[in-house]
């Protein structure tokens, strides 16, 4: 597999769908794919005409973690203030799908842990399992599991390295919905249903979201009104209200 194509992507209806593309080693992080995502992630942001992503992997597997072998060459598959996968210490204006097949273990749970929203085949596993390689999951595991589960059990999955199921991550409330069939297909009817809002709207519901848990009592109003007030004085605010009143569909404009 030619690294130039370690990262594959394609637009469907104003939905960017990346797909990890290396599952000859179950879409273990090196730094091409790495450099894939940070790239696909740059033109989701640019794009206007993009509302969201959705990040899968190819060959039945999310992504097994750090290519080990590229880690002993002294590879670190991460991006400067983006963190591993280009995705964990950062985050883009836009949501982010994870559609997780098989295997989303270490980084690739981090990575999943990164995205705004999980959908998960019935079969896939979930885990950080570093601590068994005598590493640990410094890609956002230890600090951002316990903000997205209980810390108890985050404490045990970090301190155990054992898989949990869909299901049980289902329980967690760590990801939205459980499927049967291909985890990509149920994530491009979420995402359809994302794409189809108002992109101001989107973008500053998950910054809301996203950075409120940081936010006093005293800030917290003020904050949120930075954040959101050009949505209401936008035209997509009237073009929505309008849509409603005429019962059709609005026509976003992102202005």
């Amino acid at each position: 597999m030619s690294e130039e194509n370690a990262v594959l992507t394609e637009v469907e209806d104003g939905v960017l769908i990346v797909t990890m593309n290396r599952p000859e080693a179950k879409n273990a992080m090196n730094k091409a794919q790495a450099e894939g995502i940070n790239a696909a992630m740059d033109r989701l942001e640019s794009d206007p005409d993009l509302r969201c992503a959705i990040l899968t992997g190819a060959g039945g597997t999310f992504c097994s973690g750090m290519d080990l072998k590229g880690f002993l060459r002294g590879e670190r598959p991460s991006i400067e203030g983006r963190g591993f996968g280009g995705l964990t210490e950062w985050t883009p204006s836009k949501p982010v799908i994870a559609a997780v097949d098989g295997y989303a273990l270490a980084g690739g749970m981090e990575l999943a842990m990164s995205c705004d929203l999980i959908v998960a085949n019935a079969a896939s596993k979930f885990g950080i399992p570093e601590a068994k390689r005598g590493l640990a999951a410094a890609a956002g595991g230890l600090i951002k599991l316990p903000r997205q589960i209980p810390p108890r059990i985050a404490m045990e999955l970090a301190l155990t390295g054992d898989f949990i199921s869909a299901a049980r991550a289902y329980e967690l409330g760590f990801i939205n919905r459980v499927v049967d069939g291909p985890s990509l297909d149920a994530a491009k009817d979420l995402a359809k249903a994302v794409a189809a809002n108002g992109p101001l709207a989107l973008i500053a519901s998950k910054a809301v979201i996203r950075q409120s848990h940081t936010w006093s009592d005293a800030e917290m109003w003020a904050k949120q009104g930075a954040l959101v007030g050009g949505v209401f004085v936008s035209e997509d605010a009237r073009e929505g209200s309008l849509a409603f009143a005429e019962k059709r569909q609005p026509n976003w404009k992102g202005k």
